[in-house]
């Protein structure tokens, strides 16, 4: 029997019937003036399949190695026009029939235009449908979505940014975010795509890099650099999955000590909260409850009854300098590998206005906003040659002969372990915002960030309210509101209805109780909209009247916390705070905004 006639067009869903043959002879079609018309008695829609131009008909299926081909035979009792032509065939059990227009033929309307082809459309056509599509500005396109982020940009312009892990970005940022780079699909690293088309994408990926290193003082021989990771937590998890087996352990700060939850975090019931907890042991380290500051005899000991593979170190709410020398020493007795996580000073040490990580650390993970005032995403410097003699001597001097083998392992577990193409639109805006990160210019910025920061602190202290560890060594401070009778949730909402956002913190109270009576206050956002000391010392006041006036609502209405807010909102107090809040705020530039 002829083997087409067995053929099975299931294309692997596992039918394994026969489908019926037309008679011969069997006619190729390669004539892009036939149309398809697909017999509609086989469809269950009332509503008529539309032609379809065949330019590629004969084709061949090839399925678990069955191999079928598409046969035609004429239909002689088609009442149509004089000269056409209707020739119908089978495709997966459909009837379809094709009908040629006058005057053409296979052979020629392979060579040439055929004169009678139905679908053609005048390349003006085109090009007016694809301009009418896509040069449509947000507002003819979604006025919906328009008009929401028009109500953002007055929120950010009439408020008060304290916040620490947030800041405003250029407007050379935001053009290259909203660019045509988004367009491109890079998967893999320069030089080795898995698509054509990156010979541009490659030049800002690698100049990237050298930016990245250059903006930390860093040497290419003895540090790389991964730009692609879509966040700080994607880095870090990045950084476990490629050096560590599931389930190998690691150690980090305690969430309510300030560490971040992307270090390993489980809830006082146990259960496993963070991604790096899930599939990876994690066990913390916490500062003493006392001082606010880390325990470093307490960390010693822990790890070296944990031994974990990484010792991190950094936090997202730690006012105060990390002790690398010590990091250093406990991950070389411990046998670790001593990874910082420098998201939340990032800017500080690019300007050289806190403590190097990289003399002392084997791994350095950031975000690329925050203090560095770049787009949202991740980044990972990792050391690379030779290995440098431990037990707490600068790893810049090499005496083995044992090279660093990270460099794979985690370009490996960013892709194609863990992500899809990078985001190209965010690399090339973090090139610009490293351009400016290496500039005097930003240098002199973060000094100012640090400035403000101490005169906030200090105009808090003076008003007897209690920080975390009495102060602050970078950009921000903790401010404990129990002795005022608030929690953190009630307070950032009460000064979010005075235009004024700052994010509530579980701090240590002294007794060691985990409570959840803190914010977390910033100053890099308000630092780049030009706000200086005395500034600042204005917001403290603003920010202490908004605590005052929900201590008062609170004890008004007691332990509900619902009840209180409701009172509060609509208060003249609340009223009269926030209207100042905003023509104070609306005195500042905003960079990239037009207002």
């Amino acid at each position: 029997m002829d083997r087409a006639a067995q053929s099975d067009l299931s294309l692997g869903f596992g039918s394994s019937h026969a489908l019926p043959l037309p008679p011969p002879p069997r006619t190729p079609i390669a004539d892009d003036s036939i149309t398809l018309q697909i017999d509609s008695s086989f469809r269950p829609s009332s509503n008529p399949t539309p032609p379809v131009p065949l330019q590629l008909l004969e084709q061949r299926f090839d399925d678990a190695g069955s191999r079928t081909r598409l046969l035609v035979h004429k239909d002689e009792d088609f009442d149509g026009d004089e000269g056409d032509q209707r020739e119908e065939f089978f495709l997966l059990g459909q009837s379809l029939k094709l009908k040629r227009c006058r005057g053409s033929s296979s052979s020629s309307s392979m060579r040439s235009p055929s004169p009678c082809k139905r679908f053609a459309v005048d390349p003006e056509s085109r090009r007016a449908a694809v301009k009418a599509w896509g040069d449509q500005s947000l507002q003819e396109a979604d006025p919906e979505i328009h008009e929401f982020m028009e109500k953002e940009k007055q929120r950010q312009f009439r408020g008060i940014e304290l916040i620490a892990s947030e800041n405003f970005v250029c407007r050379a940022v935001m053009e290259a975010l909203g660019s045509h780079l988004t367009n491109k699909y890079s998967e893999g690293m320069p030089g080795a795509r898995y698509y054509t088309g990156n010979q541009y994408i490659d030049q800002i990926e690698i100049l990237c890099q050298q930016r990245a290193l250059q903006a930390f003082g860093l040497h290419h021989d003895q540090w790389g650099v991964n730009v692609q990771p879509y966040s700080c937590t994607s880095a870090n998890f990045a950084v476990f999955s490629g050096l560590l087996l599931p389930g190998e352990r690691i150690m980090g700060l305690d969430s309510p000590s300030g560490g971040h939850m992307s270090h390993g975090y489980y809830t006082p019931g146990g259960k496993k909260v963070s991604g790096a907890s899930i599939f990876f042991e994690s066990f913390p380290y916490k500062v003493d409850p006392r001082t606010g500051y880390i325990d470093y005899e307490k960390l010693e000991e822990k790890a070296l009854d944990y031994r974990p593979k990484i010792l991190i170190c950094g936090g997202s709410s730690y006012p105060r300098d990390w002790d690398f020398p010590r990091f250093r020493y406990v991950a070389d007795k411990c046998g670790a590998v001593l990874m910082f996580d420098m998201a939340q000073i990032s800017g500080l040490v690019a300007a050289k206005e806190s403590p190097n990580p990289f003399d002392y650390c084997d791994i350095v993970t950031s975000t690329t906003h925050k203090s560095l005032r770049g787009p949202r995403g991740g980044i990972i410097f990792y050391r690379r040659g030779l290995k440098g003699k431990k037990q707490s001597i600068n790893l810049n001097h090499c005496e083995s002969n044992i090279q660093y083998d990270f460099e794979e392992k985690i370009n490996f577990s960013v892709f194609p372990s863990l992500q899809g193409g990078p985001h190209n639109n965010h690399i090339a805006a973090l090139a610009i915002a490293l351009k400016q990160a290496a500039s005097p210019e930003y240098k002199a910025y973060m000094r100012q960030v640090k400035k403000n920061a101490k005169a906030l602190a200090s105009a808090l202290i003076s008003k007897n309210c209690k920080l975390v560890t009495n102060g602050t060594d970078n950009h921000l401070m903790l401010w404990d509101l129990t002795p005022l009778g608030l929690t953190g949730k009630v307070y950032e909402k009460v000064c979010e209805m005075c235009h004024i956002t700052v994010n509530k913190v579980a701090i240590f109270s002294e007794n060691g109780v985990i409570s959840p009576g803190g914010v977390r206050i910033g100053s890099p956002a308000m630092t780049s909209r030009g706000c200086l000391e005395s500034d600042f010392e204005t917001m403290a006041e603003f920010l202490y009247r908004a605590a005052l006036i929900a201590s008062a609502a609170q004890r008004e209405q007691g332990k509900s916390q619902r009840e209180s807010l409701k009172s509060i909102y609509h208060c003249k107090d609340i009223a009269d705070l926030r209207n100042q809040v905003e023509a104070f705020a609306s005195q500042f530039a905003m960079p990239a905004f037009d207002m």
